[in-house]
């Protein structure tokens, strides 16, 4: 056998299109390019806390419209629905005749 005789093989080598068995008319892949980052310099969670303090800062602070609105809406509602239900039930309500029992 020939040195030369893998090259001839029909399977598809590198950088070229998946094809199958019997496919001469194949093109090279060009401008294909794969780069790789050792795992001993990737830091996922490098700064991590620090970038979040500052990000998260200003994320949220761009939302506070839409979420501190509608809460303090709510929660005034439901302070002062607490505040007149214990009114209702005081006595100061029963002798003004706004009780209803």
């Amino acid at each position: 056998m020939r040195p030369t005789e893998i090259r001839r093989s029909d399977m598809p080598g590198p950088k070229v299109y998946n094809v199958w068995w019997g496919d001469k008319g194949v093109m090279k892949q060009k401008g294909v390019i794969q780069y790789g980052l050792s795992p001993f310099r990737q830091r996922a969670a490098h700064h991590l806390l620090r970038n979040y303090i500052f990000n998260g800062y200003r994320r949220l602070s761009a939302e506070a419209v839409y979420w501190v609105i509608p809460f303090a809406i709510g929660f005034g509602t439901y302070t002062w629905a607490k505040r007149y239900d214990a009114w209702q039930n005081s006595k100061a309500a029963h002798v003004a005749g706004h009780g209803a029992h």
